[in-house]
């Protein structure tokens, strides 16, 4: 390199000099410069990764209090077994609407779903009510504790304008059989 800017004359040498300071500012300007942020990013990437990882071991050192408490919930419940449950709704909802004056016009079979936790049963009904006794009845079946709740509710007047005729969708939650996992474990052995 120093024989040839040696060749060259003082002029040609500063502009073979400007260009190589101008390539090497465009080549920055292009590979360099859009990484500066990469080094913060990297950075900020691995705090979140170890307040993750904090939060994990965290989690699994309070495991043991989780699962106390979990089994402290299962407890607190009202088991009703499977084969009944279905027959605890229609017999409460029956006796709420009874007690309320509310007027069954008809009802759908219970559909079933589950989950981790819960059975859940839903109930479609079709009833006939003033206001005040339709609010009774919603009420007593939410303040039951049968965990019934109202998941849907169309109201239309009758043709009198004296009652309202409801379409309601009831849920029941019922808590779940957990399996005993000590004894499935005994067996696996």
């Amino acid at each position: 390199m120093k024989k040839y800017l040696a060749q060259l004359r003082p002029l040609e040498r500063r502009l073979a000099v400007a260009v190589l300071v101008i390539l090497i500012i465009v080549l920055n300007w292009a590979f360099v410069w859009p990484h500066f942020s990469d080094l913060d990013n990297l950075r900020r990437r691995g705090d979140t990764a170890r307040q993750k990882l904090e939060l994990y071991r965290k989690t699994v050192v309070d495991s043991s209090n989780y699962e106390s408490l979990i089994k402290q919930f299962e407890n607190q419940g009202q088991s009703v077994a499977p084969e009944d449950q279905s027959v605890n709704m229609l017999q409460m909802i029956q006796t709420q609407s009874q007690l309320s004056g509310v007027g069954i016009i008809n009802s759908s079979p219970q559909m079933t779903r589950t989950n981790q936790f819960f059975t859940e049963q839903t109930q479609n009904l079709n009833v006939i009510a003033t206001d005040e006794q339709l609010v009774d009845f919603l009420y007593k079946l939410g303040n039951d504790a049968s965990m019934v709740r109202v998941l849907d509710l169309e109201l239309q007047p009758d043709a009198s304008r004296q009652h309202l005729n409801a379409n309601i969708r009831l849920v029941a939650s019922y808590q779940k059989k957990v399996p005993n996992l000590k004894s499935t474990t005994a067996k696996a052995k």
